[in-house]
């Protein structure tokens, strides 16, 4: 079992920057494959971007490649999502995630055994 907490959330001009944090605890951290997700007012939880264990390989969402940047400290049992150029369309809860099957390269919900809380971020126009 792996607890997760996410952090750093918060209101954003269009055009600004956020960095989210997730903190693991529990089992130990480095096995798994970490996701963030994101999910919008009326529409459904989305993938935004997925870490490797290693942290050697990095998948983005179109929507956000080049503008998001996922990196991970096992020491620190931590992993973080830099969020550059921010767009109004970027508003949403956002989530991370741990999947322990460390073959694969998930992009959907149910492929994923634990789950943060949220953290919102806004980002006005």
């Amino acid at each position: 079992q792996v607890q997760l907490v996410e952090s750093g959330g918060g209101l954003v001009q269009a055009g600004g920057s956020l960095r989210l944090s997730c903190a693991a605890s529990g089992r130990t951290f480095s096995p798994y494959v970490m996701g963030w997700f994101r999910q919008a007012p009326r529409k459904e939880r989305e993938f935004v971007g997925i870490m490797t264990r290693s942290g050697l390989r990095t998948y983005y969402a179109d929507s956000v490649k080049g503008r998001f940047t996922i990196s991970r400290d096992n020491a620190k049992n931590t992993v973080y999502l830099q969020m550059n150029s921010l767009k109004p369309e970027d508003t949403a809860v956002y989530y991370c995630a741990a999947d322990d099957n460390v073959g694969r390269i998930g992009t959907k919900n149910d492929e994923y055994d634990y789950w943060g809380q949220g953290t919102q971020v806004t980002v006005s126009s």
